[in-house]
């Protein structure tokens, strides 16, 4: 067994690793930038070595200093997690040539899997079903375009070096070919550097299947059966579950040696996941499943194969790397129960996911559940990565269990000040139709608006809210008296506010919300509240003017001066947080008649930034 290991990595990743190196008595070192010295994964682990600034390519991408941190520190191997360098082909040659043992895939394998047209290849030559589509050398705009009106439209065009939903265009119509081609080549060069392009049919009903295989250097190679990851967003995953609902034994059978003959194609050593695109239609056959793509890491939903087999995948990637076989051959394999994983994320649903970032001041999760998480209660949400808080980890006998389970996990969730898209998941997962497991990649967009809960408090919170700023009874009469009128009826109409607005509440049953200093938590959602202050101002909206903050973050453009003239759409700032920009508009014609900030200023969400006042635009 390996002795020491360096994580090449950060957040949860790095402490899920930790947790099972300490069991099997490895030393593990982290590696942290300057902003993230306080952090978790930092502390528990046995040694840490500062790498670089809060830029991912100043510390958790810097290749030579990951090196020189094993190195100093007596490192034995690196474990790159998932994300950053996990799949790159130079990091893991430059991390054996070091002597070093790569804790990851082998670099040609990563190399063979990761352009997704010679993937493709290689596949169709090992016998692995693939999407119809066209992956030639030939990228003439105009031999692309006969390929897509020859397989049909709708087509989806992606970039051969794409990723994580980048570099990725959908086309309805032959028209539309052109300049959607355009558009993902300049988002490949971008983000990729290369704008080669493959077409492939777009599958009207599509579900995400992908298959969890493991192999060793003596050729052993399984597969820990399949996941659904069907439940998305913008191509990103939010829910994942295991095994796939409406799998058949046959159908499993099919994809799963399917996986197993993909990973022996190339030679496979490690964790791998092998991605297939199904039509969904007609139910999962095995004669509509196709292979998509291999991720050449471990994934960021392995804890939902983990629940139904019992297996420990970070153990199995420490003893392989060490050079042991496979823990257990296929036949000892099985699937017990059903598993989902829910990713919640510092957001906000209700304002069109915009990222959130600041101060955890409460960070509570139901107690019967899985939580792997790269912060804790106190620590913060930086800007500065990915913006995932946890994974909730849910197992049960049944899928309909499982799903209540979920859908509780993420409604009994306390965090604030932070915004999550906690509720959004809890109404996900309780939905009828996944609950009935007719899922596919379109769900979210096409239940939209049941899934997002809106802006302004339900009545069920307004409810809880009044609830607990009424005085308790405690046995003396006047206090017992609430909503108490002379010569009249009682009417228990109790003032509150919420979110800084004010409601009138008539009707107070009794609820099952959360209350602490001076948050309700209820269904996922947190508001702060109280009693209805005698100086409240109404407002606060674009409707008066006011223009706050929609999210925390830095004000990387400031378009107009006080005093200023501006016209309703008009652009006045720009903000940024998470690599993601947010556009104010001017709510209507006007004058400039306060302006808060200044370019450069970090704001936190709920800021006046400026205030327009009606006038001649």
């Amino acid at each position: 067994m390996i002795e020491s290991l360096l994580i090449a990595n950060r957040g949860e990743i790095a402490r899920r690793i930790i947790r099972t190196a300490r069991r099997l008595g490895v030393r593990t070192i982290a590696v942290y930038s300057d902003v993230d010295a306080d952090m978790p994964f930092v502390r528990e682990a046995d040694e840490a070595a500062c790498i670089g600034t809060a830029a991912a390519s100043d510390s958790y991408l810097r290749q030579d200093r990951l090196l020189e941190a094993a190195r100093a520190t007596g490192a034995a191997a690196i474990h790159p997690g998932y994300g950053f360098l996990s799949e790159n082909a130079e990091f893991a040659e430059a991390v054996v040539a070091a002597g070093l043992v790569w804790v990851g895939a082998p670099p040609a394998a990563i190399r063979a899997m990761g352009l997704k047209d010679a993937a493709k290849e290689r596949m169709i030559a090992a016998g692995v079903p693939v999407t119809p589509g066209y992956l030639g050398a030939d990228q003439s705009p105009e031999r692309l375009q006969a390929e897509a009106d020859a397989i049909g439209y709708p087509v989806l065009i992606k970039a051969v070096a794409g990723g994580g939903g980048k570099g990725m265009r959908k086309v309805d119509a032959a028209a539309d070919f052109a300049e959607m081609l355009a558009s993902c080549q300049r988002e490949a060069a971008a983000s990729f550097g290369n704008t080669q392009v493959l077409i492939e049919k777009y599958i009207l009903s599509p579900r995400h299947i992908e298959v969890q295989v493991f192999g060793d250097m003596h050729g052993g190679a399984v597969h820990l059966f399949e996941r659904d990851c069907s439940l998305q967003r913008r191509h990103q995953k939010v829910i994942e579950e295991a095994p796939a609902p409406g799998m058949d034994a046959t159908t499993r059978a099919a994809v799963c040696d399917a996986a197993v003959k993909a990973a022996r194609a190339v030679d496979y050593v490690g964790a791998g996941t092998i991605e297939f695109i199904a039509d969904g239609s007609e139910g999962l056959r095995a004669d509509r499943i196709w292979f998509m793509e291999m991720n050449t890491r471990l994934q960021v939903e392995h804890p939902v194969t983990e629940a139904i087999t019992g297996q420990d995948l970070v153990e199995w990637q420490l003893r392989v790397a060490s050079g042991e076989p496979l823990p257990r051959t296929q036949d000892k394999l099985s699937i017990t129960g059903w598993a989902m994983e829910a990713r919640l994320y510092a957001e906000n649903p209700s304002t069109g996911f915009l990222p959130s970032t600041g101060p955890l001041d409460r960070l509570r999760f139901p107690a019967d559940v899985r939580i792997d998480s790269g912060v804790e209660e106190g620590g913060a949400v930086t800007p500065y990565y990915d913006p995932m808080i946890a994974k909730l980890i849910v197992h049960g006998s049944s899928r309909r269990e499982a799903a209540a389970k979920l859908a509780a996990a993420a409604g009994g969730t306390q965090v604030w000040p932070v915004r999550t898209n906690a509720a959004f998941l809890a109404r996900a997962a309780a939905h009828p139709d996944f609950v009935a497991g007719r899922v596919d990649t379109g769900f979210i967009e096409r239940h939209a608006d049941a899934l997002i809960p809106p802006a302004a408090p339900s009545p069920a919170v307004l409810a809880a809210a009044a609830a607990a700023i009424l005085p308790v009874p405690t046995g003396d009469p006047w206090t017992s008296l609430r909503g108490f009128r002379a010569n009249a009826a009682p009417s228990p109409q109790i003032e509150v506010e919420v979110a800084g607005k004010p409601y009138l509440v008539t009707d107070v049953p009794g609820t099952g919300a959360v209350v602490a200093d001076g948050v309700l938590f209820l269904d996922g959602e947190a508001w702060p509240f109280g009693p209805r202050r005698a100086d409240h101002v109404a407002g606060g909206g674009d409707g008066d003017g006011a223009i706050l903050s929609p999210m925390p973050g830095r004000v990387i453009a400031v378009l107009v001066t006080a005093g200023q003239a501006v016209t309703k759409g008009e652009r006045m700032l720009v903000l940024e947080a998470m690599k993601m920009e947010q556009a104010l508009l001017a709510p209507f014609d006007g004058i400039v008649a306060d302006l808060k900030v200044a370019e450069g200023a970090q704001v936190p969400e709920g800021t006046l930034l400026v205030r327009i006042d009606k006038g001649e635009g």
